[in-house]
């Protein structure tokens, strides 16, 4: 039996391109372009700083992944329209029925699982209306190794004080899904933009248009 649901947070439960309000307000008509840059690079950069062994936080990276979406982008950032930018990515919107269907899970422990580093993910959570819904926050800052590196996912099982079969892992990043179910959790890939699944050997348990298909796991 499943005891802790476990989510990741950037694209699963917070829609990282709410922040595209924000790049409009300094960059009018930008918003699209500096949003989908800002999240390929944060990616990008994570992604390279964990196979060169050179961690550095998720609020570095995405404060310098931010700055190259400008420039790609002709937008000249200011120290107050970074600081503006990076505050927005702190109060990011929730997909529409995330708080609903945490609100049907509370016989569960419900869980946050984040490469966004504790200053982001935990201000984040707290200001949104599923803080009340949320036992537990963890960040893979804690283990200075970012998902989908299997040290991150132990990490998460450690705190947890679970075993893998306890915990249901769910993430609408396609690498994230994969990581996790390598790892051996039970996995629920949250396909929001009806991406095909990747040609890999390694498959999601379930997979759901969004989060309401967890209700069968009640």
């Amino acid at each position: 039996m499943v005891k802790a649901f476990v989510f990741d947070a950037y694209g699963t439960l917070f829609d990282v391109h709410s922040v595209k309000e924000e790049c409009n307000k300094w960059f009018p008509e930008k918003g699209d372009a500096i949003s989908t840059t800002w999240r390929e690079k944060q990616l990008n950069y994570f992604f390279l700083r964990q196979l060169m062994e050179r961690y550095e936080p998720f609020d570095q990276i995405t404060r310098e992944s931010l700055r190259y979406a400008c420039k790609a982008n002709g937008a000249q950032l200011t120290e107050k329209s970074e600081q503006a930018l990076m505050e927005a990515y702190l109060n990011l919107g929730l997909f529409e029925e995330v708080e609903e269907v945490l609100s049907q899970l509370n016989d569960k422990r419900l869980v946050v699982f984040s490469n966004g580093s504790p200053g982001m993910i935990d201000p984040l959570v707290g200001r949104s209306d599923i803080s009340g819904h949320i036992d537990e926050v963890l960040s893979a800052d804690g283990v200075k190794q970012y998902k989908p590196v299997p040290g991150a996912y132990y990490y998460a099982q450690q705190e947890l004080g679970l075993e893998k079969e306890d915990i249901l892992f769910m993430s609408s990043n396609p690498w994230d899904i994969t990581g996790a179910s390598s790892y051996g959790f039970h996995t629920a890939w949250i396909n929001r933009k009806g991406l095909q699944r990747e040609e890999f050997d390694i498959q999601p348990e379930v997979e759901y248009d969004n989060l309401k298909g967890l209700l069968e796991w009640k």
